[in-house]
């Protein structure tokens, strides 16, 4: 039985939407970074999105845990045109669709981008590789918000519109496990 660690990435501290632009990780807070890597399974394979914030995260928790490679299928949605603008001008530049995208998430495209339903897909996909590859293995998954949501949603079969009302704090921990449709934490900060 697989259990998944999802660890959402350090703070970046951008005020704009960040998906597939590659911004560094704010990892100045040691304390927080240590109860982390301390929380974590010590023999759980460690994975992460290959977006330069989740890497240098896996990498400060890392340890002596056991490296796969970057996945860029774990990547944070990719919002196509709106990456690196302020929520308020997207919403002046497509009002109807940037209220759409996030008050009825699924097949809403961002221009250039990809739907809620798209990135869920990419996401499973990586997930079930991964599973297949490392059968019963605990793993560690430093992702992004979007990604972890989706997760959440799968597991506990709930919709992308009811999903979005959890919270996923950078640095903190959501454990799930697939096969039993459990969650043993959303959004836990050691």
């Amino acid at each position: 039985m697989t259990t998944w660690h999802w660890v959402r990435h350090g703070p970046t501290h951008q005020k704009t939407f960040t998906g597939w632009r590659d911004v560094d990780a704010d990892l100045t807070d040691t304390g927080a970074i240590a109860r982390l890597a301390a929380h974590l399974p010590d023999d759980a394979l460690i994975v992460s999105s290959d977006l330069a914030r989740s890497i240098n995260t896996a990498s400060a928790i890392q340890g002596n845990r056991t490296r796969l490679p970057h996945d860029p299928a774990l990547r944070e949605f990719h919002f196509g045109v709106w990456d690196g603008v302020h929520f308020s001008k997207v919403a002046d530049w497509h009002p109807e669709l940037s209220r759409a995208y996030w008050e009825n998430p699924g097949d809403h495209t961002p221009p250039g981008g990809e739907s809620w339903n798209t990135s869920a897909a990419r996401v499973a996909m990586a997930v079930r590789r991964i599973e297949s590859a490392h059968p019963g293995r605990d793993i560690i998954a430093v992702a992004h918000f979007g990604v972890i949501l989706t997760q959440v949603q799968a597991v506990l079969g709930l919709t992308a519109q009811k999903v979005l009302g959890h919270k996923i704090d950078p640095l903190s921990v959501t454990t799930l496990n697939r096969a039993q449709g459990t969650a043993e934490r959303i959004n836990h900060a050691p």
